[in-house]
């Protein structure tokens, strides 16, 4: 069902089928056949070294690059194909930037299980000029976000028949909008060193949940910080040691709470960036996020980021927060930093506040 072995791979990309000696060379910038960075990831894909390089999102901190194995990528991509039911002939939807794990695994998925491979070059509106009911697609949230602001796109979204969304939290209001979706909608859990995802949660549908569930060779255990520790031996051969906090449930499921270096600890009260911002969402309807400041009193104090000049009823936020998590510094930015796949640059933010305090 799977071909493993990179020697006898092809790939179908738009409906024609290619091996690896049509990626021997990597063609100049004017190659009009594929876009250059498919072809020089396949061109890699199919030489004869057992890994290659992916860079992280940098989400909190400097993106930096790491050797991944090609074996444990091929595996991680039938545990994703197996639970979808991908099967050879499906079409899939390439509309993330290749430079990242997400991007790399949707082009994995194709190799092993035959999949038909549309390629849309990276934006934050892939469906814009495509109206193919697409089996398979991966999208970051901005793009989902995106996607629902047009009714055509939001169509065209719905009619994805297996559509995971990777890279950053979901929304509530994403998660509401794409609840009544006929098809299978999913937000995945992973990172670069888990060769993307290692467990999934369902977001529409009767079968909807706030817990992830783990693939069945994926064991999971907390630290004494309540962090959540990842045994993959399919895709990564050591335990990983995650930042996230989680809790564990006595099916095997498990929530992610938030990160715990975005813990703000003010006054000796620990205060999770990410629970801050889920009960402001419902009263911001703008971009923002949550960052803190040094401070003589309390150590931290936690600070609201808001993007352009929206004004807000500082009476409002103390209606909806605890007093001690309730923001007592608004800062007005003209644009939030994001990583590059949508999700909140935490390093950026702070050293954008710090430089205006």
């Amino acid at each position: 069902m799977y071909e493993f072995d990179r020697n006898k791979q092809t790939i179908a990309i738009e409906g024609k089928t290619y091996s690896g000696k049509d990626f021997g060379k990597i063609p100049d910038s004017g190659d009009k056949l594929f876009r250059r960075s498919l072809y020089t990831f396949l061109h890699e894909w199919f030489s004869d070294s057992p890994t290659l390089s992916v860079q992280t999102s940098g989400s909190t901190g400097i993106p930096k690059e790491i050797l991944i194995e090609k074996d444990r990528m091929m595996q991680s991509a039938r545990l994703t194909c197996s639970f979808l039911g991908l099967e050879k002939g499906d079409t899939a939807l390439l509309c993330m930037d290749l430079k990242y794990i997400g991007a790399k695994m949707v082009v994995v998925r194709s190799l092993i299980a035959g999949l038909n491979l549309h390629i849309i070059p990276p934006s934050g509106n892939p469906l814009k000029q495509t109206d193919i009911p697409y089996d398979f697609a991966a999208m970051v949230p901005l793009q989902i976000y995106n996607s629902l602001q047009d009714e055509i796109e939001k169509e065209r979204l719905s009619n994805i028949k297996h559509l995971i969304i990777g890279g950053g939290a979901i929304d509530p209001n994403i998660a509401t909008a794409i609840h009544s979706f006929p098809n299978n909608v999913y937000s995945t859990y992973g990172m670069t060193e888990t060769l993307s995802h290692i467990a999934l949660r369902k977001l529409n549908g009767a079968n909807a949940s706030d817990r992830y569930f783990p693939f069945e060779s994926v064991s999971l255990s907390l630290s004494d910080d309540n962090t959540l520790i990842i045994d993959a031996p399919l895709v990564n051969p050591e335990k990983l040691h995650t930042n996230d906090i989680a809790e564990l449930l006595d099916d095997g499921s498990f929530r992610i709470i938030g990160r715990k270096d975005n813990i703000i600890n003010s006054g000796g009260i620990k205060i999770q960036i990410e629970e801050v911002e889920k009960q402001l969402k419902q009263i911001i309807p703008v971009s923002f996020a949550i960052s803190s400041l040094p401070d003589p009193k309390f150590g931290e104090i936690v600070v609201l980021v808001i993007e352009g000049s929206f004004d807000i009823d500082e009476s409002v936020i103390a209606n909806t927060l605890p007093p001690y998590s309730t923001p007592k510094k608004i800062i007005s930015v003209d644009t939030i930093p994001l990583t590059e796949n949508g999700k909140i640059s935490r390093a950026k933010l702070k050293e954008l506040i710090l430089k205006a305090y």
